[in-house]
């Protein structure tokens, strides 16, 4: 382990790969798409990753389990000028997300299938403007816990390919996982909570598009929360 490298997890903090068989287009978009948007990480990374989109972007955001990519969709949409990198080791969310491409690969889209981690060991320090991480598995029994995405060696990762500013932005409906976050995340000293009351983190994000998990959470009674933490220049 290295101050630049954190040590590698030896355990995913994703549960399965594969679920319904994908359907013959389904498949042959994947197959088609996903090359050319996937990101290479046998290769160094640039030390701009804005270079590694096919046209100029101002900045580089990062979405971490992107599901079935109902955000990233109007991310890509709401900022063209804006880089996204999204991460989704489901192959059925992936294969949804580039079906709705329609055949067409974004220029500022970049893609990753695997392990997260991987990703955030690979990028270079200070490269990104934000980080989405939005419904992730809540791993709800104790034994599983160590599998959550958010711990020390993972904001360990975002405090180092965050720039200073750049936001973190945490959203589940498991109250156990929300207060779990906010212990972790405020007890890490790269990270400040911005809210200034409880209104601030029942209000979804400007620009959110609901989506199907949403909803379902809402009607069984569970009430989703919206976090964002801010990357703080070290001291």
């Amino acid at each position: 382990m290295t101050a630049d490298h954190p040590e590698r997890s030896t355990e995913a903090f994703f549960g399965r790969r594969r679920g319904k068989r994908l359907r013959p287009h389904q498949r042959a978009t994947l197959e088609a798409l996903l090359p050319r948007l996937k990101l290479d990480l046998d290769s160094p990374a640039p030390t701009d990753i804005r270079t590694l989109f096919a046209h100029p972007v101002t900045d580089v955001r990062l979405e971490i389990g992107f599901g079935g990519g109902e955000h990233l969709l109007a991310e890509l949409e709401r900022y063209p000028d804006r880089g996204f990198i999204g991460v989704e080791p489901f192959v059925n969310g992936m294969a949804k997300l580039l079906s709705a491409l329609e055949g067409t690969a974004p220029v500022n889209l970049r893609l990753y299938d695997d392990d997260a981690t991987a990703l955030l060991d690979w990028l270079p320090a200070a490269s990104l403007s934000g980080v989405d991480l939005l419904y992730p598995d809540p791993w709800p029994k104790k034994k599983h816990w160590k599998r959550r995405f958010v711990g020390p060696a993972n904001l360990d990762r975002l405090a180092r390919v965050m720039k200073p500013g750049a936001v973190f932005r945490f959203a589940s409906d498991i109250d156990t996982y929300v207060n779990w976050t906010l212990l972790h995340c405020r007890a890490h000293p790269a990270f400040a909570w911005e809210a200034e009351s409880a209104e601030d983190w029942r209000q979804p994000y400007e620009g959110w598009p609901s989506t199907r998990y949403e909803a379902k959470a809402m009607r069984e009674g569970r009430t989703p929360a919206y976090l964002t933490f801010i990357r703080v220049k070290a001291d």
